[in-house]
């Protein structure tokens, strides 16, 4: 968790994203820079699609959030 917590502190903006595995458990996947130009729908969906590769599959549920709320989270 600690290296999460680092490279959530850098001041790019981009996000992090996680893979739904079970019922109310996410494991990380990786971060994502955010693409200038794209809506913040679009930008979610290229980001997961860049920190898995292009790997995601329909019916996987992801979730990307904005770096910036994951380190205001790490915050407790």
């Amino acid at each position: 968790m600690a290296e999460a917590r680092q490279r959530a502190t850098s001041g790019r903006p981009g996000y992090v994203v996680l893979q739904q595995v079970g019922k109310g458990q996410w494991r990380l996947v990786g971060e994502a820079e955010r693409r200038p130009g794209k809506t913040a729908r679009e930008a979610r969906a290229q980001a997961i699609m860049d920190a898995t590769g292009g790997t995601a599959k329909a019916g996987e549920v992801y979730a990307a959030v904005l770096r910036s709320e994951w380190r205001i989270a790490l915050e407790w």
